[in-house]
């Protein structure tokens, strides 16, 4: 395979909402560049980069894909990002990748929340944009209207490069605005120059407006824009390229996938106006810019791995500078030796083992032990790249094996899995003895339980994690404790009395006010042991015991029969009739909550916090239409509220959550767990 070099190369992601169009438009590309014989479908199923089995199952994207085509001697390197929610991960590791970003919009549906997402997640980082309304063969599809909401949602920055005449319908031809030609595609996709319609007013406005922006991105342009002078066609792609690098457009192309009309189009724009890797200079090295130059040491970074129990682990990576070969060596920040299988480029699952791969290309290596975010290196350069940052889990379930089974196979399989999905987290709860796996919602967890069946031969349950409540006491008692055991020979002898009171902290405190030596200083620690084991375990549930002060403050001894054992066994009876005296109740644990939220649903966050026994501390507006609040509330009301949260916002909204205290459980509320 021809190896490219970073100004021939075009990195590009496709992201945008769940069903907006980015598979089939990937699969529409790499047929129109060649690459494929013929055009998959979601709906079949067979598809060049939905390929994994649970993909094909659900008829949607749940992991970034990678596929590259060549089209006018640039290689273009596409990376699929799933638009579901619950997968987004993935579109942070393509983002991460790419240096544009490719948002697909459905004719039909318009701007949805993952265009808004998407869109928002190029911009905070710094990457070029592009807008590709889909489906336009769709019935009902609407460019014009797609267009208004574009320009209402992203501002002035929107500027329609391709658009349809639609005068009496469905499409009858695609307009470039650059060329100022139209053509009509045929059912193979086939483009024919035709009359530009005589009278559309619609058109010259358009054409009108990207002349003034591109009037906009340098002082020439500006001066010919105002003297009148038309803009050579050469002009408009550099103004538009260069609107483009500095983020002052936003061009839109119109396209039908499945019958690929305009997609010619939409690959002559990502070539002439996208941006290369060496253009944009985003990768940085202890905060400072880097050349995509095939010349230095070699520096590569780790966007995406696949954990593979039968053929190993796969890694893709990014070279930002240098060569990667088969015979590179290779070394991690540490400066630790790392080896690999093959280098291969990929088209979906399909692999082609390549020789090298230059600075700005994107490629994937066998059997490397690292991970997604990791930097590879030169051994005379170990400085790391800037790695990914993933959303955070945010819905829990509790884990099990259905039937018997190994509890350790079941460890290693999931931590396999988080090696491959990053914004999946494990916790091995020793409280709860509970192992719990978090994620980004309801079906990234079911589609992680089925992944442990089909990879790993692991058949698990999911079910709600207990709550780890706590148990303390109201009023101060006494408790006085004899254990008296004879028996032949040596007998027990224990006799302690305790003073237990309330106190603030989290613990069991103990202290001793013993006078005249009625319990011997040797025998303290068995009695503050044997507090401590009886506070494991409360009146109430059985759940640990906090906020209690025991004070040792009179108790006797025998000189034969008195033993740490005696002692230990003398305290947790007092103990465990304080419990019985002291007026037990039960502690909640309360999260603190960080909620970006749309600013015009608030109001219906700030209710359904109020009915889940929550209470909003405060309100920051953050911009964009965007309100922060700061809130509490108990993690037993809150198991739900990814899914909740995200229904109320259509997906726009987001949290982090921590633990804050304990607070007494509210009578009359349910104890879970």
């Amino acid at each position: 395979m021809k190896t490219f070099t970073a100004d021939s190369i075009r990195n590009i992601v496709l992201t945008g909402h769940g069903g907006s169009g980015k598979t089939a438009l990937a699969e529409a590309m790499l047929f129109k560049c060649g690459l494929t014989d013929r055009m998959g479908n979601t709906a079949d199923g067979n598809t060049v980069c939905d390929f994994d089995a649970e993909e094909i199952r659900r008829k949607i994207s749940i992991n970034a894909a990678v596929a590259n085509a060549v089209w006018f001697d640039t290689k273009i390197n596409i990376i699929d990002a799933p638009g579901q929610f619950d997968f987004i991960g993935g579109m942070h590791e393509g983002i991460r990748a790419a240096e544009s970003v490719i948002i697909t919009v459905n004719g039909k549906d318009g701007v949805c929340p993952g265009t808004i997402k998407a869109y928002n997640l190029a911009v905070e980082q710094n990457k070029a944009r592009m807008l590709a309304v889909t489906c336009m063969e769709v019935e009902n599809s609407d460019f014009y209207r797609v267009h208004t909401e574009l320009k209402t949602v992203f501002g002035p920055s929107i500027c329609p490069i391709v658009v349809p005449y639609d005068k009496n319908g469905p499409v009858e031809a695609y307009i470039n605005l650059i060329t100022m030609r139209a053509y009509k595609y045929d059912k193979n996709g086939i483009p024919t120059e035709v009359d530009m319609p005589a009278s559309e007013n619609r058109i010259a406005g358009l054409r009108a407006a990207m002349a003034e922006a591109v009037a906009e991105t340098n002082e020439e342009f500006m001066d010919k824009f105002f003297s009148g002078e038309e803009f050579t066609q050469d002009e408009l792609v550099k103004g538009i390229h260069d609107g483009i690098a500095n983020g002052a457009i936003t061009p839109v192309v119109c396209c039908a996938n499945d019958t690929l009309s305009g997609v010619d189009m939409l690959l002559d724009s990502v070539v002439t106006m996208l941006p290369s890797p060496n253009e944009r200079k985003l990768e940085k090295v202890d905060g400072e810019l880097i050349e995509y130059d095939e010349n230095k040491p070699l520096k590569a970074v780790i966007f995406k791995t696949v954990a593979d129990p039968f053929v190993g682990k796969i890694s893709y990576v990014k070279v930002v500078s240098g060569k990667l070969s088969a015979k590179s060596e290779i070394v991690n920040t540490a400066g630790e030796p790392l080896k690999f299988g093959k280098l291969v480029t990929v088209v979906g699952k399909k692999q082609e083992e390549v020789s090298e791969i230059c600075a700005g290309d994107i490629a994937a290596v066998t059997k490397l032990d690292c991970n997604t975010g990791d930097t590879l290196c030169d051994p005379s350069d170990t400085k790391a790249l800037e790695g990914i940052t993933f959303p955070k889990a945010c819905y829990f379930m509790a884990v099990t094996l259905k039937g018997s089974g190994d509890e350790g196979k079941l460890s290693n399989s999931i931590k396999r899995l988080l090696e491959e999905d990053r914004t999946l987290e494990y916790i091995h709860n020793h409280e709860t003895h509970e192992r719990v796996i978090g994620g980004l919602g309801e079906q990234h967890l079911d589609v992680t339980a089925t992944k442990l069946k089909s990879k790993f031969g692991i058949d698990v349950e999911l079910k709600a994690p207990k709550i780890a409540y706590r148990e303390a006491i109201r009023k101060k008692v006494t408790i006085e404790s004899k254990y008296k055991k004879q028996s032949g020979g040596h007998g027990q002898y224990g006799h302690v009395k305790i003073e237990f009171s309330p106190c603030d902290s989290d613990e069991l405190i103990f202290e001793e006010k013993i006078v005249g030596g009625s319990v011997p200083k040797n025998f303290f620690p068995a009695v503050e042991k044997g507090l401590a084991e009886a506070a494991e375990k409360g009146s109430i549930g059985g759940y640990p015991v906090v906020r209690v002060k025991a004070t040792l403050i009179d108790g006797s001894y025998h000189p034969v029969d008195s033993s740490e054992m005696s002692f230990k066994t003398a305290s947790s009876m007092a103990f465990r009739d304080c419990m019985k005296q002291a007026e037990p109740y039960l502690l909640e644990p309360l999260q603190s909550f960080k909620i970006l939220v749309p600013d015009d649903k608030q109001g219906d966050v700030m209710s359904m916090l109020s009915k889940r026994r929550g209470s909003v501390l405060g309100m920051n507006s953050v911009g964009g239409g965007m309100t922060e609040l700061a809130a509490e509330a108990p993690e037993a009301e809150m198991q739900d509220f990814a899914l909740v949260l995200r229904q109320i916002t259509q997906g726009l909204g987001e949290f982090t959550a921590e633990f804050a205290r304990y607070e007494m459980l509210p009578a009359g509320a349910e104890v879970k767990g």
